[in-house]
């Protein structure tokens, strides 16, 4: 019989060959969707996310959501290798996707097919491979959301080195205007709205939230765009910039989003309050059994379709957020195999 790490790296070989960037998974997503019918299993997709509910799924029970990505950024300008080309040499798996977040999403499908004819769970399991990740894409996860049904909470696969980051930072990208009156420069005249940006603009980099998050830390606010004026005569009645703000779980989007309009005299646009951050307590059953496994907790500050789910999620999967979006992305075969051996091994003090 063939090992489960050796089914997962040859799955993972093939995704890596069939061009995966967000928005064109219908390659990886027709692969995954085949596999799964492979093996007898109830397959279901929407646009390119595809989705798999357990052999003894049942209604009246709670439910955990395995979910990683298929989508890919663009390759690297720096390759050397075949971007495409599953290279192995040695240890090392190479090709885009490999470690971000391939590595995690074939280990979690090996865990579900693990459990999947089990009878008596205490948890119902969906394995759900989605899109657009990459991109927080309107046809990723949250396009499935609905049909998934009530789900409990949810392991994330990205690559954290099978260590629980419990915490996430979400994200609002704020489009700000000050409003002034245009004048001529050269008289006593106008109301310079650059001036009016300027004092918002320093609330944005002095404000300290009250609440801070115990593992994400403060939430974070920075300037990362200005644009006014028309001439250097005329004093400009409008500044435009955008502020980015990495928010963290003491507070929600909409909460923190709030505060800001409360602050500043500018008008405030968020451009969404979708990507919001995340936390599961230590408490929680998932997070205990990866204590008992020496597992290690800390706060992620890079985004993940964690920022879309409303439920407690963790965030752990095989690799390194170091290596991800590098050029000759890689992943160890031996990672692969420590993660799904670690995953079950999690479970299983859930599930049984």
């Amino acid at each position: 019989m063939t090992a489960p790490h050796d089914i997962a790296i040859s799955l993972l070989q093939q995704l890596i060959a069939i061009p995966s960037i967000s928005r064109e998974e219908h390659g990886t997503a027709d692969l995954i969707c085949d596999f799964f019918q492979s093996r007898n299993l109830r397959v279901e997709r929407l646009h390119n996310n595809v989705w798999v509910k357990n052999e003894y799924f049942r209604s009246d029970k709670p439910t955990i959501l395995l979910n990683s990505h298929h989508d890919t950024v663009k390759p690297n300008a720096g390759y050397s290798l075949d971007p495409f080309d599953s290279l192995i040499k040695a240890d090392k798996l190479y090709g885009l996707g490999s470690n971000d977040a391939g590595g995690a999403l074939v280990s979690l499908i090996m865990t579900f097919l693990y459990f999947n004819e089990i009878e008596n769970l205490n948890y119902n399991l969906i394995l759900a491979a989605t899109a657009e990740e990459e991109i927080s894409g309107s046809k990723g996860i949250s396009s499935i959301l609905p049909s998934l049904g009530d789900i409990d909470c949810a392991i994330v696969g990205e690559p954290t080195q099978m260590q629980m980051a419990i915490a996430e930072k979400g994200l609002m990208v704020l489009d700000c205007m000050a409003k002034g009156m245009s004048g001529h420069a050269a008289r006593d005249e106008g109301e310079n709205a650059i001036y009016k940006a300027m004092k918002d603009i320093e609330w944005f980099k002095t404000y300290n939230f009250e609440r801070e998050s115990d593992y994400l830390g403060p939430i974070k606010m920075s300037t990362t765009l200005i644009q006014s004026g028309s001439q250097h005569n005329v004093v400009p009645d409008t500044c435009n910039f955008t502020v980015d703000v990495r928010t963290t779980d003491a507070y929600s989007n909409e909460e923190t989003l709030a505060i800001i309009r409360e602050n500043v005299a500018s008008e405030i646009k968020p451009r969404s309050t979708r990507l919001g951050p995340s936390f599961i307590s230590n408490e929680h059953p998932l997070i205990k059994s990866g204590l008992k496994l020496d597992r290690e907790t800390f706060g992620s500050v890079t985004l993940s379709d964690q920022a879309l789910l409303r439920v407690p999620s963790l965030k752990m999967g095989p690799g390194d957020s170091a290596r991800s979006h590098t050029a000759d992305e890689y992943i160890y075969l031996s990672e692969i195999k420590e993660g799904i051996q670690i995953y079950i091994d999690m479970l299983k003090m859930v599930l049984t």
